[in-house]
C-alpha cells in the first residue's frame, strides 16, 4: 500500500485537503500520515528520515503532499526520498503575477485565528449545541436554519459542521415514531418555515446507524425506519420543504449541498 505523508509547519489541513481531493480520484487505497506544525529543521529531518524509512521498508516511494511558508523546511522536505507536491509554491509565482503584488509569508495564516471569524464560530457552535433535538425551541427565530428529520439521519453533525465550518447558526428538530400517526409541522417550526432544510437517508443506511445505538430493538428495524421515512417525505413534499437524501454523503458534502441549495452565506473570515 503506498503511503501518502500531509506534512506543513501550519495545521496541515490545506495539504491533507488537498492530497485527499487528488487520491480519491485514484481507484487504490492509501496509508495516510499527517505531520503538522514541522516548525525547525531538527523537526524537518525526522520527518525527512521517517519518509526515508517508509521508502527502505516498503520499496514504494510516498507521496508527500506540503505546505511549507518557510523556504528553508521546503527545501529540507525536498530532499527525502519521497515524491514532493508542494501546493502553495504551485500556485504563488502566477498569481503574483496576476496581482503585480509580492506574496508576504507568515506561518499558520492560512488557518490563523481572525478574532470576529472565532467569534462567529464559537457562537454559532454554542448556538448548535444549545438548540440540539428540538431544545429552547423558543430560540429558533435566532436560527439561520433549522434541520429536520427523523432521529439519526444526520441533523446534529451537520448542525455542528455548518457552525463550525461556516458560522452558520444551525438548529435541528427530530421526528419520532410517536409522531408519526398524524405527522405535522408543530406550531414553532410552522412559523419558522422559510428555515426548514429536510434531510432522509435510506431505511437500511439508517438501521445500520441506530442499530449501533439501541441492537436488536423496533427502533433500529428496517420496518420501523422504512415507515418513519415515508412519513417524513410525505411531509416535505406536502409543505413544500425543500430535502436532501444523505445516504451517500459525507458530513463536509451534505453542507456544502445545503449551503448551495439554500443560499447561506458562510461568515466572513
Amino acid at each position: 500500500m503506498r503511503t501518502a505523508f500531509y506534512i506543513s509547519d501550519g495545521t496541515a489541513i490545506t495539504a491533507e485537503v488537498f492530497g485527499h481531493a487528488l487520491l480519491t480520484m485514484f481507484p487504490a487505497q492509501f496509508e495516510h500520515v499527517t505531520i503538522p506544525f514541522v516548525e525547525t529543521l531538527a523537526m524537518a529531518q525526522q520527518v525527512v528520515q521517517r519518509i526515508n524509512d517508509c521508502y527502505k521498508t516498503t520499496g514504494l516511494k510516498p507521496l508527500v503532499f506540503h505546505t511549507f511558508v518557510d523556504e528553508q523546511l521546503r527545501l529540507q522536505i525536498s530532499q527525502s526520498d519521497g515524491i514532493c507536491y508542494d501546493f502553495l509554491n504551485a500556485f504563488v509565482a502566477p498569481l503574483q503575477q496576476e496581482l503585480q503584488l509580492a506574496p508576504v509569508p507568515k506561518t499558520h495564516r492560512t488557518h490563523s485565528m481572525h478574532e470576529k471569524t472565532y467569534d462567529f464560530r464559537i457562537d454559532a457552535v454554542n448556538f448548535a449545541l444549545a438548540n440540539d433535538d428540538g431544545a429552547n425551541m423558543k430560540n429558533f427565530s435566532q436560527a439561520d436554519i433549522i434541520l429536520i428529520g427523523v432521529s439519526r439521519s444526520g441533523k446534529t453533525p451537520t448542525s455542528l459542521y455548518l457552525a463550525l465550518q461556516y458560522g452558520i447558526k444551525a438548529a435541528n428538530y427530530p421526528f419520532v415514531e410517536e409522531d408519526m400517526e398524524a405527522l405535522r409541522l408543530p406550531p414553532e417550526l410552522k412559523q419558522h418555515k422559510a428555515k426548514l432544510f429536510g434531510l432522509t437517508i435510506s431505511p437500511e443506511r439508517l438501521s445500520q446507524i441506530r442499530e449501533q445505538r439501541r441492537p436488536n430493538s423496533r427502533y433500529a428495524s428496517v420496518r420501523q425506519c422504512t415507515l418513519e421515512l415515508k412519513e417524513v417525505e410525505r411531509l416535505y413534499q406536502r409543505e413544500q420543504i425543500p430535502f436532501l437524501n444523505s445516504t451517500q454523503l459525507s458530513i463536509e458534502e451534505i453542507s456544502a449541498k445545503i449551503i448551495a441549495m439554500t443560499g447561506l452565506k458562510r461568515q466572513k473570515y
